[in-house]
């Protein structure tokens, strides 16, 4: 099916386990319609006196054998086929998990953890039952009722089968009818359950803020009517399984009444045997589950093309930041760590302004530039293009003298150390996350770091020191600490180009002075960039810029823009104000 056509590398490569799955699950239920013929054989024994001793032990212990050879049997397709589907699960999730991991920043931004979780989870798990139980369940539909149906034909009434059979069909024809409706309402359940996930997810993120503004009762509210929203989507499609189910056991229901009437009328006639008529009986419950299988069938199917249609959006979802066709050959040991924007504007996808405009700036290999500028003046946006989060124009982002697009991500990424904003830190040890970059880096390099970032004696005052677990997101550390644990990374790297981005803003001016003093040395020979809205963080840079609006309108040392008198002065001296009254306070 076009649908699966994703599953198809893993399929060829486990297609024997399936086939050799399917074939014993074939033996087990052929050795399950012989038990019904023995059965017969005994009751008409019984009831024209030619049933010896000998022959009720012979019959026991052949139908004892049968059981022996069908529970080991079972045992085997249950290994190969579920088996196989657990494998197909672990397979998949693994490739989601990769796919999402390729996928640019911009992805991120339009889509929901809980989204994501419920397809990592239960859309996944849809398709595991798919080609596990589903599997099983169209081998003993097609299987079982075809040759239990030959076998009723050839030992039993002819006319009777028919009779027994007539109700029967009717089950396919509702199946049909109700599986668009069960993959619709499936739909609608996963998109209930994602909803549901990511109110759960954002709620434990964020349960500092909704305790300090003492909101527990109103997202508990919402939380509340996203989990009706839930069950109501589930009580929809479990309407449609309460009627399903029961209308398909009053139809095998009805087969039993044909029987019971008209082959009970047969025997007394003797135009059947008793064994005959016992056997039919047996035969027609082995009917049973078949069609009921049918249903589940299509249950299970409709939920696995929903789930694959889900899946596949995403895996059908490209990268926007990828290597380009004309990407050079660069080792990162070749790389210069210089930087140049010409007449570089960029506007945010979806955007109707610019958040850059006609940027014109150089930053030579091993110099310092410092980047100053109000709240959403596009800071953050400029070193997001030199990490190549998006793409620019050709011809207007060079790093080392070569376009932008023309270096491998690789080689650009592990060239720099960057320290967000948001200083995510993982929830492992300390010294884990500070060798991020490099998960065997030597513990020498480690503490290193951490002395440059000025966190290395707040870690040791910890009992288990660079072995210390953090909380999720790092919530265990302070924010000063996550942002020297988050600077102690980037330092780790040892990168050619080195971005800090707002990075001291937790600290007070004397940990940011000598958290400045230790990256003096770091910053020797390595090509800088500093975000800070404390001009004592950037006022030792060789160049400072002045952002207002994605326009620079102010560039140079110190010196020379408090001279302006423009901006960057004006802001300068608000600051030292606020020093003074601090000091005198």
């Amino acid at each position: 099916m076009k649908t699966f056509y994703r599953l198809s590398e893993f399929l060829k490569q486990h297609k024997w386990q399936y086939i050799i799955g399917i074939i014993v699950l074939l033996i087990v239920d052929g050795l399950q319609l012989i038990s019904p013929r023995i059965i017969g054989k005994v009751t008409d024994g019984l009831t024209d006196g030619t049933l010896t001793m000998n022959q009720i032990f012979k019959y026991a212990g052949i139908i004892l054998l049968i059981a022996c050879f069908i529970a080991v049997l079972r045992y085997a397709w249950r290994m190969l086929v579920m088996g196989t589907a657990r494998d197909l699960e672990f397979w998949l999730r693994n490739k989601f998990f990769a796919h999402l991991e390729t996928l640019s920043a911009n992805f991120y931004n339009n889509k929901k953890t809980g989204d994501l979780m419920a397809h990592a989870t239960n859309d996944i798990n849809a398709l595991r039952m798919t080609f596990g139980p589903g599997i099983v369940m169209i081998t003993d539909a097609l299987f079982i009722p075809v040759t239990t149906i030959i076998i009723m034909l050839a030992t039993t009434d002819i006319r009777l089968t028919l009779l027994a059979l007539i109700p029967l069909p009717f089950i396919a024809i509702l199946m049909g009818v109700f599986g668009k409706l069960i993959q619709k309402r499936h739909r609608d359940v996963q998109a209930a359950f994602s909803d549901l996930t990511d109110k759960v997810q954002e709620n434990m993120a964020g349960i500092r803020v909704v305790k300090s503004f003492v909101q527990e009762n109103y997202e508990t509210d919402k939380f509340l009517a996203s989990n009706e929203n839930y069950i109501d989507k589930n009580m929809s499609l479990v309407k449609i399984f309460g009627f399903m189910f029961p209308f398909v056991m009053f139809i095998a229901s009805l087969s039993f009444i044909i029987v019971l009437g008209y082959g009970g009328s047969l025997t007394i006639k003797g135009e059947i045997s008793l064994g005959q008529f016992t056997s039919f009986i047996a035969y027609l419950g082995l009917l049973t589950w078949p069609m009921m299988a049918i249903g589940q069938v299509v249950n299970i199917l409709q939920r696995g093309i929903a789930s694959m249609k889900r899946l596949n959006e995403i895996f059908e979802t490209e990268p926007e930041i990828i290597d380009s066709p004309e990407v050079k050959d660069i080792t990162q040991e070749e790389l210069k760590p210089s930087i140049e924007f010409k007449n570089l504007t960029f506007t945010y996808p979806g955007a109707l302004q610019p958040a850059l405009k006609d940027i014109n700036l150089r930053i030579e290999s091993g110099k310092t530039l410092a980047i100053l500028g109000r709240t959403g003046s596009g800071k953050t946006t400029l070193v997001n293009l030199i990490l190549r989060m998006y793409n620019t124009k050709e011809g207007q982002l060079a790093v080392g003298d070569n376009d932008i697009s023309t270096i491998p991500l690789k080689t650009l990424r592990e060239s720099i150390g960057y320290v967000p904003q948001d200083n995510f830190l993982f929830s492992t040890t300390i010294r884990d996350n500070i060798a991020f970059s490099n998960i065997s880096m030597d513990m020498d390099r480690v503490e290193q770091a951490a002395k440059f970032a000025h966190v290395y004696d707040n870690i040791m005052e910890f009992p288990l020191k660079f072995d210390t677990m953090l909380g999720e997101r790092g919530v265990t550390l302070s924010g000063g600490q996550k942002q020297r644990v988050s600077i102690a990374r980037a330092i780790a790297k040892d990168p050619k180009i080195l971005i800090l981005d707002d990075s001291l803003s937790a600290v007070d001016t004397k940990t940011e002075e000598k958290i400045l003093e230790g990256l003096k040395e770091v910053m020797k020979n390595r090509t800088s960039i500093i975000i800070a809205h404390r001009i004592s963080t950037l006022k030792e840079a060789d160049e400072i810029i002045v952002l207002d609006e994605g326009t620079i309108v102010e560039q140079g040392t110190h010196q020379e823009l408090v001279a302006m008198n423009g901006l960057y002065n004006s802001i300068y001296q608000k600051q030292l104000l606020e020093e003074k009254l601090e000091n005198e306070a």
